[in-house]
């Protein structure tokens, strides 16, 4: 091959080869880093200021013996030769850039369109849990109260009472007995006693008779009771008074001693 068809770095490989010279007698001769001069000889010191370039060139020559102005002069086309790489590298680092620098831009709309999109989807949950919650009560709003349990009061200077009762669905008779207070109760179920103790405050209990439930309480204003649904709020006693012998039967309702 023509020497003048040969880098500057190829051109100093071949003359060392010639001259019998190692990389590391070059090293040794010139204390440059042996790196440096396989980079040298390389093509491969594209990142190098042209001015340090052109001084390890002479370092080289000299230490082969040759005439640097053979290898430096016209150095601006010189160098072109020596890295043909530098060009090539540019070029590549600017497309690498470029491509970056779009996925770039694409990752930050990606993310923006992602962030809009959370912030509609939460307005839009928001929206909907709001909207339950109105709606919800306005059907409570607008539906009617649940009507509360018949109620009956039967007055402390009235005689001894006996008031209809509701027929259960099922025919028979049922017993609830609520405590506001204490109070000692004793229930007689179809003749069978089945309670018979102190309800505890917040208490109830409830029963059911074919015919006739016998009932006594300690303490007549403490309780409330409901029988077949209807709701007794006043026995017409004072409070701590008792209530014995309480009858109730199908036939003849609720039957109120006095």
């Amino acid at each position: 091959m023509n020497t003048e068809q040969l880098s500057v770095g190829e051109r100093l490989k071949k003359a060392r080869q010639e001259k019998g010279f190692t990389l590391e007698d070059i090293q040794k001769k010139t204390r440059v880093h042996i790196n440096i001069l396989k980079a040298i000889e390389g093509e491969t010191l594209t990142n190098l200021s042209p001015v340090y370039l052109k001084g390890f060139i002479k370092i080289y020559c000299k230490a082969l013996g040759l005439e640097s102005k053979d290898y430096v002069c016209d150095y601006k086309e010189d160098v072109s030769r020596f890295m043909p790489r530098q060009k090539k590298d540019t070029n590549s680092f600017l497309k690498s850039a470029g491509v970056k620098l779009s996925s770039l831009k694409t990752n930050r709309q990606l993310r923006g369109l992602i962030i809009k999109a959370l912030i509609v989807l939460f307005s839009l949950l928001l929206f909907i849990k709001v909207g339950g919650c109105f709606i919800s009560r306005v059907k409570q709003a607008s539906s009617p109260a649940p009507k509360p349990a018949a109620e009956a009061l039967v007055s402390p200077t009235a005689k001894p009472a006996t008031l209809p009762l509701p027929k259960e669905a099922k025919g028979g008779i049922s017993l609830v007995v609520s405590a506001k207070e204490k109070c000692l109760v004793f229930v007689k179920v179809d003749g069978k006693v089945v309670f018979h103790r102190v309800l505890e405050k917040g208490r109830s209990g409830t029963w059911k008779a074919k015919e006739r439930i016998d009932l006594t309480l300690g303490n007549a204003s403490a309780v409330e009771i409901i029988v077949n649904g209807q709701r007794f709020t006043n026995l017409g006693v004072k409070r701590g008074q008792p209530l014995n012998n309480i009858v109730i039967t199908e036939k003849d309702g609720l039957k109120i001693p006095r």
